[in-house]
């Protein structure tokens, strides 16, 4: 470390700054864990064919889908700022970085389990047709535990995603350890700090890709 950077006021910044990504992160998965799920699950129950064909449905769906994900995500958090605020009371900090987040890892996360489900072999869900199972068991009990090791792998590239996400938040007074990286490191010109920053989210990448494949090995052991 160089005697220039005064480590004893930044290491309760950096804190701080690891903490607001982690509780950002968080939220934001536990929000596409939950509800891109079920986004995913209903694109490919509705689409012609599936178990449940209902052309508006999957069309809406769809189209909703396809308007959100191609949007850059700083100006994505900018343009949902009148829902935060009506839904938050504000469009500044953590909290209301957490809105925008969660919508975007959530509709990320629905295509990828929506292509994850397509891809499984049409004739698993034959033999469940074919063995008198309702539909939603079939999707539960057969399609879920079926994909159980690709999903897993999605969501960890969600996750990776959604760590890129907290970086830009910063734009929002949000935080975070790319708000801090900018801050203390690029703009007071201090690259130790920048590229410690830098290093603490590779680190974290790689203990989620790790715990990812791992996760996903077993999964598709079973």
């Amino acid at each position: 470390m160089s005697e220039g950077t005064d480590w004893d006021y930044l290491l309760p910044l950096l804190w701080e700054a690891l903490t607001d990504t982690a509780v950002m992160v968080g939220t934001a998965l536990a929000v596409a864990a939950v509800v891109g799920l079920a986004l995913g699950v209903g694109l490919y129950v509705t689409r012609r064919g599936g178990l449940r064909g209902n052309r508006v449905v999957f069309t809406t769906e769809n189209a909703l889908i396809n308007l959100v994900r191609p949007i850059p995500f700083v100006i994505f958090v900018t343009a949902i700022a009148p829902v935060t605020i009506a839904l938050g009371g504000s469009r500044i900090g953590r909290e209301a970085a957490i809105l925008p987040m969660g919508v975007m890892a959530s509709v990320a996360f629905a295509r990828l389990v929506e292509q994850t489900l397509v891809a499984l072999d049409p004739g698993v869900v034959e033999a469940a047709r074919a063995m008198g199972a309702s539909r939603w068991r079939i999707v539960w009990s057969v399609l879920i535990p079926e994909a159980l090791g690709p999903l897993i792998l999605a969501f960890t590239f969600l996750v990776v995603a959604v760590i890129d996400m907290s970086a830009v938040v910063g734009i929002v007074g949000a935080g975070g350890l790319g708000d801090f990286a900018i801050r203390h490191g690029y703009q007071r010109f201090n690259w130790e700090v920048a590229w410690v920053t830098v290093g603490l989210i590779v680190v974290l990448v790689q203990v989620v890709q790790l715990a990812g494949n791992v996760l996903a090995r077993k999964a598709l052991r079973r």
